[in-house]
């Protein structure tokens, strides 16, 4: 067993062990950390990582807020599925614009039409206004080769800059939050998870989510490999011709950047066996952001984004 695998909880399957690895993080971040936040953008992995911090502390309140970075290109369903968790379980959300920053000349849209490079922004922004010191973010190592480098406790400098250099040693499932005045930590409690892992969950857990991750027929158009969401945002242009098809989304990000995949998954069961057949990340099949360049998703980082 390396350090980074859960541990084998006695009598625990390999979901149980997961959910009490997320489970542990929470109350570690909680003990450690004076401000916490959330990140939640009614995507699917943030969903699972709500639903974790809830049960983490169960039957109290949840003692963090959420914060989620909206791009203004975002998709109706995951805006509305935000708002409706938001108000059913009387949670306090923080809402960063990026609409907001353009408006104000801080931010210029990009040729391409995509704001998702544009969150970084408005998130290290509001996480200094806030004085945030512990931002929990859903991404896990098997998604892209710079998460993978991340530890559980991921150091940021006053400037909310990643340096791989100074990540820290996790053995034993011990978390190192120290930090100097303006500089904070972000914490990743899936880390360990696959795709598969937080579908297999969310069955398990009988979990709602938006229903773009199943399988409708929705108005797409191809650019780049991908089959994109028309809209206002810059798509389609002359050349490309909208139609009709049946997709749904793997994962979830600006409509700009995020494409579709062809499926007939309805259900739980028919996405999670479409998973287990597939052989490429979810992020590498649909995310036209991680392909500008070959280590696109590590110069974000280093700059503040998740």
């Amino acid at each position: 067993m390396t350090a980074t695998e859960p541990l084998p909880y006695l009598g625990l399957d390999h979901l149980d062990a997961l959910e009490s690895e997320a489970v542990h993080i929470f109350r570690e971040v909680a003990g450690e950390f004076e401000n916490p936040v959330i990140l939640f953008s009614g995507g699917k992995d943030s969903i699972v990582m709500l639903c974790l911090a809830l049960k983490a502390f169960a039957p109290a309140r949840l003692p963090f807020s959420l914060l989620h970075v909206d791009t203004g290109h975002n998709f109706p369903e995951v805006i509305d599925y935000r708002d409706r968790v938001v108000a059913a379980r009387g949670l306090r959300l923080h809402v960063a614009s990026v609409q907001e920053y353009i408006d104000r000349g801080v931010l210029r849209e990009r040729p391409d039409g995509t704001r998702n490079p544009l969150q970084t922004v408005p998130l290290t922004e509001r996480i200094r206004a806030e004085k945030f010191d512990a931002v929990f973010g859903g991404g896990r190592r098997d998604e892209e080769k710079a998460r993978a480098k991340e530890r559980v406790f991921s150091l940021r400098d006053e400037f909310s800059q990643w340096d791989p250099r100074r990540q820290r040693p996790e053995l034993w499932q011990l978390y190192n939050g120290r930090h100097a005045p303006g500089e904070h930590v972000r914490v990743f409690p899936l880390s360990n998870w696959t795709e598969l892992d937080v579908w297999q969950y969310i069955a398990r857990e009988g979990i709602e989510l938006p229903e773009i991750y199943y399988a409708h027929e929705r108005e797409v158009f191809r650019r780049s490999g991908m089959w994109l969401t028309a809209g206002e945002w810059g798509g389609p242009k002359d050349g490309e011709s909208a139609e009709k098809r049946l997709v749904r989304y793997r994962t979830v990000g600006d409509m700009s950047c995020t494409g579709a995949v062809d499926s007939h998954a309805t259900t739980l069961e028919a996405v999670i066996a479409e998973i287990a057949a597939s052989r490429l990340t979810e992020r590498g099949a649909t995310r036209a952001d991680d392909k500008l360049s070959e280590a696109a998703m590590e110069d974000r980082k280093r700059e503040g984004y998740f």
